[in-house]
């Protein structure tokens, strides 16, 4: 714990000289920063530094979310865009309420419970990924502008410029942006206007050039002077079907790159959806987040509960950390079960974060043995102590998405993860648009993930593909205490719950909780963790219980958060060392 405070006890942030545009040079990149008037979090400078000038120059949190994420469209278009979708959280100060926005993607009208099945076998994953079959209606021009109009002080049209300005005269291409490209080389090559975009000369930007993008540049011009419904409506909603419909593949590649059924019409019909929040008290406090069809704020919060159950602050480290395995384990059984669009799926949330089911499943961890392999689910409905049904595995999400968290100075906070799904969605950027389209539609199991129980999230006609994105408020006495989120696909879940374990109950600060090295146990045999778990001491010991590892990827997720701290102040912390680092700043820094 001492090495990971040395190593979060860093510097805080500086803020953009008052009269520089927002689209000029950002601070440099630092994961830490303290001070008043308002924070932003993301995990890039230029974003970071966007979002809070349009706080000093008297933006709102929502304002400034809206600002962050259309430059993250710029700077971090392999992970979200305007192709893409996500979903936002809320806290307004005046009303002491937390709202939540569901900008998923939806399957065209088209679509039903076979879309990804071909002579009656799942399509291979891996060619679903690069397809236009993938593509979901994108809801982020929509989250923006729907935000804004109901939480927002300023227009989408103001809020778009600094990002249009950014991708216009560019920005330095850094290692992560780099390597995010040779990583999608071959594919990106297979589309003439993805290559010529992000592999020019045939190579991807050198780290230290100037990357620029005019042709996203005019996309966000246009929808700032007509509104996101420009994406929605004419030419632009044209462009996207024709795209998806007949993918511009270079033949000559040799991919073969299935089209799609999405309409102009599909893309007329999109609506964002406010729904009403996650809700569950932990330790005393109301922890909020996303309903489905996210399934974040019901996995997080029914992880919680279990753990309600066991005095966590108390543990030795080897046991806080099976426990939190093994409920993560426990939830997300239920998860795999339960969750899917609730147009679609009768989803029993409200039982799902009862505690009385909590409890049933609690007296399922053994202190001295991990489960083994995958457990089953419970009944959130009828919940019986240490009873299971049959099991539902977790089925693979897609790990590149991004989450900015942002506070202003009347102490409103908006948490939001947005993505396209994939790193580089499905690879295909809109000719002459600028901006790549998801593969959001891989987020649908492509068959029962059980033989003979039924699955939630099979695809169907506008239907939103379950996710993991959990985007999560915690109150205390009615006020905000922290808010975070991070990318990492289905691992999103438990590296949320980890943060909020690190901060609440083991006494870690929160950029010591997002710093901290992670595990991801999502109802599988072995666990996903990073090297630097298993250098913890304590690996050998939930090792000897019977915890299995696996260190693939090596790195999980990308956190972001920002806390209000007791003397009014407020901290924003990124990560230090994931994704090459994140960009932490604030209005008035006052360490």
């Amino acid at each position: 714990m001492r090495t990971l405070r040395a190593l979060a006890v860093l510097v805080s942030a500086v803020l953009l000289a008052p009269g520089v545009a927002y689209a000029e040079q950002a601070a440099p990149k630092q994961p830490v920063a303290i001070g008043f008037g308002g924070a932003v979090a993301s995990i890039d400078a230029d974003a970071t530094a966007i979002g809070t000038r349009v706080l000093a120059d008297g933006g709102n949190a929502v304002d400034a979310a809206v600002a962050t994420a259309a430059a993250l469209g710029v700077t971090d278009p392999f992970s979200a865009g305007i192709g893409g979708g996500g979903f936002f959280v809320y806290y307004d100060a005046r009303t002491r309420q937390v709202h939540t926005l569901d900008g998923r993607e939806t399957a065209p009208a088209s679509a039903d419970e076979n879309l990804f099945v071909e002579n009656g076998e799942p399509i291979p994953f891996d060619e679903a990924v690069t397809s236009g079959l993938s593509v979901g209606v994108p809801g982020t021009p929509a989250t923006w502008q729907d935000a804004l109009r109901k939480w927002g002080t300023r227009s989408l049209n103001q809020m778009l410029r600094p990002a249009a300005r950014l991708a216009r005269d560019g920005f330095t291409v850094d290692q992560t942006f780099h390597t995010q490209i040779a990583g999608n080389a071959e594919r990106f090559s297979a589309f003439p206007s993805t290559r010529e975009l992000y592999l020019p000369g045939g190579a991807p930007p050198a780290v230290g050039s100037t990357f620029t993008n005019p042709d996203l540049a005019a996309t966000y011009e246009t929808l700032a002077r007509q509104g996101a419904r420009a994406l929605y409506r004419g030419p632009i909603a044209d462009e996207i079907a024709a795209t998806v419909q007949q993918p511009p593949v270079d033949p000559a590649a040799g991919l073969n790159v299935r089209p799609g059924k999405l309409t102009t019409d599909d893309i007329a019909a999109y609506r964002t959806i406010e729904r009403e929040p996650t809700h569950t008290r932990y330790r005393g406090l109301d922890v909020y987040g996303m309903p489905a069809p996210s399934s974040g704020g019901l996995t997080v919060g029914e992880a919680l509960n279990i753990l309600e159950n066991f005095d966590v602050a108390r543990f030795g480290e080897g046991d806080y950390l099976h426990h939190f395995l093994e409920a993560s384990r426990l939830a997300f059984a239920d998860r795999n079960r339960w969750i899917g669009d609730p147009a679609f799926v009768d989803v029993p949330a409200r039982q799902l974060l009862s505690q009385r089911f909590a409890d049933s499943r609690a007296c399922l961890i053994d202190p001295d043995r991990a489960a083994v392999g995958t457990v089953a689910a419970g009944d959130p409905r009828h919940p019986q102590p240490c009873a299971a049904g049959a099991a539902a595995p977790t089925p693979y999400e897609g790990e590149n998405t991004t989450h900015l968290t942002v506070a202003d100075r009347w102490g409103n906070v908006v948490a939001y993860t947005l993505t396209i799904e994939q790193e580089g969605g499905s690879g295909i950027v809109v000719p002459g648009r600028g901006f790549l389209l998801n593969n959001e539609l891989t987020d649908f199991s492509f068959t029962p993930v059980t033989p003979g129980v039924p699955d939630p999230n099979l695809p169907g006609p506008g239907k939103r593909p379950r996710s993991s994105m959990a985007p999560t408020i915690v109150l205390e006495h009615g006020k905000p205490l922290l808010a975070a989120g991070s990318p990492g696909g289905a691992s999103i879940i438990t590296t949320v719950l980890q943060v909020l374990l690190g901060r609440l109950d083991r006494g870690l600060t929160l950029e010591e909780a997002i710093a901290a090295p992670r595990a991801s146990q999502r109802n599988s045999g072995p666990a996903q963790v990073e090297p630097a778990f298993l250098a913890l001491r304590e690996s050998s010991d939930l090792r000897a219980r019977g915890q299995l590892f696996s260190t693939s990827p090596a790195e999980i997720g990308a956190a972001t958060g920002v806390e209000r701290l007791p003397d009014g102040r407020w901290l924003a912390a990124a990560e230090p060392v994931r994704r090459g680092g994140g960009a932490a700043q604030v209005v008035h820094p006052a360490p």
